[in-house]
């Protein structure tokens, strides 16, 4: 999702690419390079028993795959077709072309992570030229994927099943799917275990969120690989090479829906935002503020382990909490409603959610624009966590404004933490531990 704080930490809060290295990062990549030169120093020596030609096809096939990555929600990156090669060439047992004769004992794992990292690396190149990312991270997590099939298959088919029987023995499609679906799966698993690594050090998530959270956005893209792959592995030894130009059609459509269902999210975050500056420029509030709330309030959130969904709602509602101000005849100065009275608090959340309601399609986020106004106790029923959090994201950021003070930020948690009673003291503590890493992300 393009643009959203679920994306990733905002750009100034980066130093430079390196320096922002974390040692995950540093562990993915140096893995990933150890494989590449395994692989290359090996098949530079057996130059000679390479197939070339479903090494060139396959090749091509993850390097078109690479060019057409897909943006997921939440910042994600994906190369589905690059990954159904990848899987595809590491999970083939004969070489189509030569008759069904089989390839196990002389298509080693190490060639299968060769030609995928040069496919990989011929399809980023268009990225970097065009002065995009190269997308390092997501390449070498589908590269230890693509490896952890290929090193686990490879050696069962050698050592296990006698050459001479390996092509009669795939025509039964229960063998193949016995022993292919849970390879599939395998690699499945080792990206996703992976990409929530890495994005659970990003984001400073809880791992079993981000696992969860993982799963939630990539099974659908993992089934339609998965499927994809199982269909090139059983077809190859009939279609032969042919078959890599006919499944790609349906590939580049499930693709585009894909990259679609990412683009209206994108959208509509960036239609959300748009109307959460009407306030800005209106000057009912500070310039920033629905920005800055937004940010703390998605940062408290993961503090508290919720999960990304819930937390979309919460950046939403967020962003649009002080809609309701446009109602007012004289602008609260400075836009502070901390400084009101709680009737008036109250009438403007429950105005700003009346016009978000109006829109038919964000009503949970309407409820959560409602209940900001209410106590966190002695209110009945009791506000939803993610209207606690924007209350009290909302008064912080009232108080402290854009100031990097620590002095003015530690007095405002202390004037919240003295008030139990309107401002929740778990969230309270959240916000503690996200305020000293926003500060010190901006020195």
């Amino acid at each position: 999702m393009a643009g959203s704080t679920l994306t990733s930490q905002r750009a100034p809060d980066r130093w430079s690419s390196w320096q922002a290295l974390d040692s995950g990062r540093l562990l993915l990549m140096s893995m990933a390079a150890m494989l590449v030169v395994a692989a290359f120093a090996t098949t530079t020596i057996e130059v000679g028993n390479i197939h070339m030609r479903p090494a060139l096809a396959f090749g091509g096939f993850i390097a078109f795959g690479e060019l057409l990555r897909l943006a997921l929600p939440g910042g994600r990156e994906a190369a589905p077709i690059a990954m159904v090669g990848g899987l595809s060439y590491a999970l083939l047992l004969t070489l189509p072309g030569r008759g069904g004769v089989p390839t196990a004992q002389d298509q080693s794992a190490l060639l299968v992570i060769a030609v995928a990292a040069v496919g990989m690396a011929v399809g980023a190149l268009p990225h970097v030229a065009a002065g995009r990312d190269a997308g390092l991270t997501g390449m070498c997590t589908r590269l230890i994927a693509i490896a952890c099939v290929a090193f686990a298959f490879r050696p069962a088919v050698t050592n296990f099943l006698m050459p001479g029987h390996v092509s009669s023995l795939f025509k039964s499609g229960y063998v193949a799917l016995g022993l292919i679906t849970p390879l599939v799966l395998l690699g499945w698993l080792v990206d996703t275990v992976i990409s929530a690594l890495i994005r659970a050090d990003d984001v400073r998530a809880r791992f079993s969120v981000a696992i969860a959270d993982e799963v939630r956005v990539q099974w659908p893209l993992g089934a339609a690989v998965g499927a994809s792959v199982l269909i090139t592995v059983l077809g190859a030894e009939i279609m032969g090479l042919y078959e890599l130009a006919i499944f790609l059609g349906p590939l580049l459509v499930t693709q585009v829906a894909f990259r679609r269902y990412a683009g209206i999210r994108a959208t509509y975050l960036q239609t959300v935002r748009s109307l959460a500056r009407v306030t800005e420029v209106a000057g009912y509030v500070e310039g920033g503020h629905s920005n800055r709330v937004s940010w703390l309030a998605v940062a408290v959130g993961r503090e508290l382990g919720m999960p990304e969904k819930e937390l979309l709602k919460v950046e939403y509602a967020a962003l649009m909490h002080d809609i309701g101000q446009l109602s007012l005849r004289d602008p609260i100065p400075g836009g502070a409603t901390v400084q009101v009275s709680p009737a008036d608090q109250a009438r403007i959340a429950e105005l700003g959610a009346d016009v978000i309601a109006d829109a038919g399609v964000l009503d949970d986020v309407a409820e959560l624009v409602r209940c900001q106004s209410w106590p966190a106790i002695g209110h009945d029923p009791a506000p939803p966590l993610g209207s606690m959090i924007i209350r009290v994201a909302n008064a912080f950021d009232d108080m402290v404004g854009a100031s990097t003070d620590r002095e003015r930020s530690q007095a405002a948690l202390q004037c919240m933490r003295a008030n139990p009673i309107e401002y929740n003291t778990r969230v309270v503590g959240a916000l503690s531990e996200v305020a000293g890493r926003r500060l010190a992300w901006r020195l």
